[in-house]
């Protein structure tokens, strides 16, 4: 299963392949007992079972990858008729507009079009009502294929929303919102019941964070807890306790059977029919299935109630499996079930943390201490051995964790679960549950405070990956401290790796994909800038969190040099409250909090590479001077825009913000052919109509032609007689929503393509536009949905 997930694409037509699989897969089984060697029998099985998993899983692969519309039908509006399937989630747009996210599963008979996807994730604003799990809506939707950013080591949404059977994604219009009927009886409306009730108990409280960590451990509705509790959690170690895990399931599962088993002893007629042990387990095992269903059917649930169900028919029929067996069949049932299971965090981590604490074998000591020391032997031994399977993934690891855990756990696991579902029967204790949750969140504040309470790495080699994996189980070990140590050893490379950076008079470009917006890291040997912080998505949102951040830690980068913000609109400055409040920064220069103004003429020199703002010069336009030309640059913030020019060893690179045509002349005018010549153009405001006009792009003269836009973006950027102009002075275009982040270096001469993060990245289910491919002109199918 894991083979098809790396390949470029599907074989072709596939569902022949799988077919085949399962017949000669058939056909060896009746086979097998003329084996009479063990090893060839199991070598044949395994290969068998690869054979059938490669071939279904292609064929479900493919069968999802058909539901998508096509190109030409991506940007066009189309009403749907369908029924929620989802617990909807409250967003907020720009300006604080209130939204709703949610699942739609299309009525094909209600539906007029017959090329309309079967399920479509859904942003709405501005509904009539808000919307309710169960409910029928008719809407008019502008359709998106799965495209989401696609930035190093980032959030995959197109695979994301393979794994979740959404071959689609859409923005309601605001007209032709309509509500046909209440839900009737579902999983989802119960849910969605209870959900409503959590929000009603605790709707006078001032403090709605209680309601939120609430509904995800009862309900898994992980979209209740806001984006800053999320990053408390993340930041504190505790983020995988906000899920409904393994044990959580456990437990419930022994609550339930141990209430079972008391009843049934109670009723001779019962033990005759069924010993009460055995009914106690089966009814266990069936309150875990239901309340994993009931909470989402997440990963770790799945996991769980696999291993359970394993475990009762193995006890059932009297059989004995060694650990790995059983954790491994129950990994094979998950991915039978999901095999998009293998691509997810949450996977590797709940089953790494199973097989470490079976293979550690820790004895139960007796009495409180004894728990006590259980306890903490089950911690270290988790927080030792997954230490370098979150750093692959994550590239953080909390300082803090071990002391957040060691509160958190009981806390979360034995107080604030069972009060957030025994609050079902009993409403009032979702108050009392509300205030343990403020408890341990004012906790997790003061330790996240503690200097160096997280620690972020650069992304590492791939050989200090499979030698940190190997020493975190090592340390996790019932072994002697000597070997421990050696595993120790094997974690150093990836604990402190060698980072690139450039030569001495050598500069490196990072154009990453952050939409509709723009941004930019500019690296030298021994200083770090950003030009622009892209986008806010709304509160709590913006990509100088979800993209600059996590790319300039995974770079290495611990503080910044200089943080420049061309202008004040929101696609460009909306991620710089997240820069500085999350690294150093020595210098602002822009439309920055505090910063010093852009003027023509300001320059610096950082390890052999020139730093020149050629705008905005004394007047803003041709004319114009004094408090008029101060008038005009307050009335249109494009005008002020910062233009940067970097150079090293004759390679320029030009910045422009979102300059447009008559400041674009003044430049023509004052610098000329000669200093405006550049190799690398960030092509003005996106592509649009007010910049790029033919005397500025004949000067310029790019060979790569740089455009940072959104997905199916409302503006049409970039314009087509815009894109001709570039084509027509043999510049190569490239446009992030088709290449992804975009990386270039002054010391090396390589092909465009080959940097585009798309290209490296190379998956079945991230189609490779022909923008890429031939390096031709940007695809016109190009909008990224905003990462949930």
């Amino acid at each position: 299963m894991g083979l098809v997930h790396l390949l470029p694409e599907l074989p072709g037509p596939v569902a022949w392949r799988a077919w085949t699989a399962v017949v000669v897969t058939l056909a060896f089984t009746m086979a097998l007992p003329f084996a009479r060697v063990a090893k060839v029998q199991w070598l044949t099985w395994s290969l068998l079972a690869a054979l059938a998993g490669f071939g279904l899983t292609a064929a479900r692969a493919e069968a999802r990858l058909s539901d998508m519309p096509s190109v030409e039908q991506a940007g066009q509006v189309m009403t749907l008729t369908g029924r929620v399937d989802s617990l909807p989630q409250r967003t907020a747009g720009i300006g604080g507009v209130e939204g709703w996210r949610f699942i739609l599963d299309v009525d094909p008979a209600a539906t007029a079009s017959t090329a309309a996807p079967p399920r479509v994730l859904l942003s709405c604003y501005q509904m009539p009502t808000p919307p309710r799990a169960g409910e029928r809506w008719r809407l008019d939707v502008k359709l998106r294929r799965p495209h989401g950013l696609m930035n190093p080591h980032g959030f995959d949404q197109a695979l994301w929303m393979l794994d979740q059977d959404l071959p689609a994604a859409g923005s309601c219009r605001s007209k032709g919102q309509e509500r046909l009927e209440s839900g009737g009886f579902s999983v989802d409306g119960l849910r969605q019941s209870m959900r409503d009730a959590i929000d009603r108990q605790l709707s006078e409280r001032s403090d709605r964070r209680g309601a939120g960590v609430l509904a995800a451990l009862s309900l898994g509705d992980q979209g209740a807890v806001n984006a800053a509790d999320w990053a408390l959690y993340r930041d504190a170690g505790v983020s995988h306790l906000l899920s409904v895990s393994g044990l959580h399931v456990t437990m419930f599962a022994w609550l339930a059977g141990a209430a079972a088993g008391w009843a049934w002893r109670r009723s001779a007629r019962l033990c005759l029919r069924l010993p009460a042990p055995r009914a106690a387990m089966w009814i266990g095992a069936i309150a875990a299935w239901l309340y994993a269903l009931f909470s989402g059917w997440g990963v770790p649930s799945q996991r769980t109630v696999g291993l359970l169900v394993i475990l009762a028919l193995l006890r059932q029929a009297g059989a004995r499996w060694p650990w790995p067996m059983s954790l491994f069949a129950a990994a094979a049932g998950v991915c039978a079930a999901d095999p998009w299971a293998l691509t997810q965090a949450g996977f590797w981590l709940s089953f790494c943390a199973v097989a470490m604490l079976m293979a550690a074998d820790h004895r139960a000591d007796p009495g409180w201490r004894g728990a006590l020391r259980n306890a903490w032997h089950t911690q270290w031994v988790v927080t030792l051995g997954l230490a370098p399977l979150t750093l692959l993934l994550f590239q953080q690891l909390s300082i803090v964790g071990l002391i957040a855990n060691a509160f958190a756990i009981p806390l979360v696991s034995y107080v604030i679960t069972p009060l957030a579902m025994l609050g079902a029967l009993c409403p009032p204790l979702w108050t009392l549950g509300a205030w343990c949750v403020a408890l341990m969140n004012a906790m997790l504040e003061a330790l996240r405070v503690l200097p160096m309470a997280v620690w972020h790495l650069p992304w590492p080699p791939a050989w200090t990956l499979a030698l940190g994996l190997i020493g975190g189980a090592a340390l996790a070990m019932p072994w002697p401290w000597r070997l421990r140590a050696g595993g120790l050893a094997l974690c150093l490379p990836m604990l402190w790796p060698v980072t690139f950076r450039p030569g001495p008079g050598q500069f490196e470009l990072w154009l990453p994909d952050v939409g509709q917006g723009g941004a930019a890291i500019l690296r030298t040997q021994g200083h770090t800038m950003v030009f622009d912080a892209g986008p806010s998505w709304g509160p709590g949102s913006d990509a100088g969190q979800r993209v600059l951040l996590p790319l300039l830690r995974g770079l290495g980068e611990r503080y910044l040099d200089l943080l420049m913000v061309s202008h004040a609109d929101q696609d460009h400055a909306g991620g710089a409250a997240s820069l500085l409040a999350a690294l150093p920064v020595e210098r602002r220069l822009g439309a920055v909090p505090g910063g010093e103004g852009c003027r023509r003429g300001q320059r610096w020199t950082w390890d052999g590479v020139r730093f020149e703002v050629l705008w905005p010069i004394a007047e803003s336009e041709p004319g114009e001077s004094g408090a008029a030309g101060q008038k005009r640059k307050a009335v249109k913030p494009n005008a002020g825009s910062c233009v940067l020019r970097v150079e090293a060893a004759g390679r320029r690179v030009l910045l422009t913000g979102d300059v447009e045509a008559p400041q674009e002349a003044r430049l023509v005018r004052e610098d000329g052919e000669e200093e405006l010549r550049s190799e690398v153009l960030v092509v003005p405001h996106h592509g649009s109509r007010t910049s790029s006009t033919t005397a500025f792009v004949r000067t310029v003269a790019p060979r790569v032609a740089a455009v940072q836009s959104g997905y199916l973006n409302r503006f049409g950027h970039p314009k087509p007689d815009v894109v001709a102009r570039y084509v027509a002075v043999g510049a190569l275009l490239l446009n992030t929503v088709d290449c992804g982040a975009w990386l270039w270096r002054s010391d090396r001469w390589s092909s465009p393509i080959e940097d585009c993060e798309r290209a490296k990245r190379r998956r079945y289910w991230l189609r490779l536009p022909p923008g890429i491919a031939s390096e031709s002109a940007a695809d016109p199918d190009p909008v990224e949905l905003m990462p949930p």
